[in-house]
């Protein structure tokens, strides 16, 4: 072979390889801004005395607001598109169809139910939606008994022999691994996938969004300035490092919840210590937009601090509970995804 060739052959190579993905990704930048908290327009609850940090969640035509710290009701149920209060339910107790302590709700939408997560009674509970509307004194029936040692956190319900979401795993002490897994209504049985955590990152602390239509889900680190992007397998297709990317923690919060609104994924996010020293708890006021392949967009800065976050496909726009002036609030995304 003569020396031409050969070199052609190393630049082939060369190029081949450089041009193969890779799974890591690193973003030096964040740095196109808008100020978006001219757009945000409050939602007005009278009546209804729910506290801060509350969970939101669409479910069919409704706006679910679940109240972990109420005394009586647990879930306050509103139109979405007007916001009027519709009912409450979830009531709170030790007694039959009572929930101790609520933990997340899911939608089943084929059959028109909700399943709520009692993790002081290890149970996961089933209410049908249309009774729970029509009948105030209804009472949900239970769905299936839980394992102390593997408990579903935050998930997608698909069908009764598969769901998807963070599962808390007890490690020692008084310390736990959130990882993403499977799990089966019917049988309890629960699979981890494969990729669990990043090597480099020593205690796990994640916020979980997923998209069964696009086939993927995010992990969105609450100390490290890290995202990460998984097939429904559970198979690593990117990891996406910020600017702030430590494999330290500093005190600081990176990340708040995620979620998938079309197709772009859209995270909250801070880089400020979770308390002022005085105490004050600090949310993150930015939206962090990437494309599905974790690519960086742009940052939506709302002014507002922000404890929670559900997305209204139908009406193409974020719901928020917040910690400020006003304590929930909407913004219609248009084309500020785009």
């Amino acid at each position: 072979m003569n020396k031409s060739a050969f070199l052609f052959l190393i630049i082939t190579f060369c190029w081949g390889c450089s041009s193969n993905p890779t799974t890591e990704k690193r973003q030096a930048n964040r740095n196109n801004i808008i100020n978006v908290s001219d757009k945000i327009k409050e939602i007005v609850i009278e009546d209804l005395l729910i506290n801060n940090y509350s969970w939101l969640s669409i479910i069919d035509n409704y706006l679910f607001i679940e109240d972990y710290k109420a005394a009586n009701e647990l879930i306050h149920i509103f139109d979405k598109e007007n916001f009027e209060y519709i009912t409450s339910t979830g009531l709170k107790g030790q007694g039959p169809g009572e929930i101790a302590r609520i933990a997340y709700i899911v939608e089943d939408k084929v059959n028109r139910k909700f399943y709520v997560t009692d993790e002081g009674k290890y149970k996961i509970f089933s209410y049908d939606l249309d009774s729970v509307i029509t009948d105030p004194a209804y009472l949900p029936v239970e769905k299936m008994e839980l394992s102390e040692q593997l408990f579903p956190w935050d998930y997608v319900y698909i069908n009764d022999t598969l769901s998807i979401g963070v599962i808390v795993e007890p490690i020692g002490t008084n310390n736990f691994i959130p990882v993403v897994g499977k799990f089966n209504m019917k049988t309890g049985e629960i699979k981890r996938m494969n990729y669990t955590i990043h090597p480099d990152v020593k205690k796990k602390r994640i916020y979980f969004g997923i998209s069964v239509e696009h086939g993927i889900y995010a992990e969105s680190y609450i100390p490290h300035d890290l995202m990460t992007i998984c097939s429904l397998d559970g198979d690593l297709k990117y990891n996406i490092y910020g600017p702030n990317w430590d494999t330290r923690t500093h005190g600081i919060d990176h990340f708040g919840p995620v979620k998938f609104c079309k197709d772009r994924i859209v995270a909250l996010y801070s880089g400020e210590k979770s308390f002022t020293k005085d105490g004050k708890t600090i949310s993150p006021t930015k939206f962090i937009i990437f494309d599905l392949e974790g690519n960086y967009l742009k940052t939506l800065e709302t002014g507002y601090q922000i404890a929670r976050f559900c997305y209204d496909k139908d009406n193409h726009r974020i719901i928020m509970s917040m910690d400020d002036d006003i304590q929930f609030g909407y913004l219609d995304l248009g084309d500020l995804l785009d």
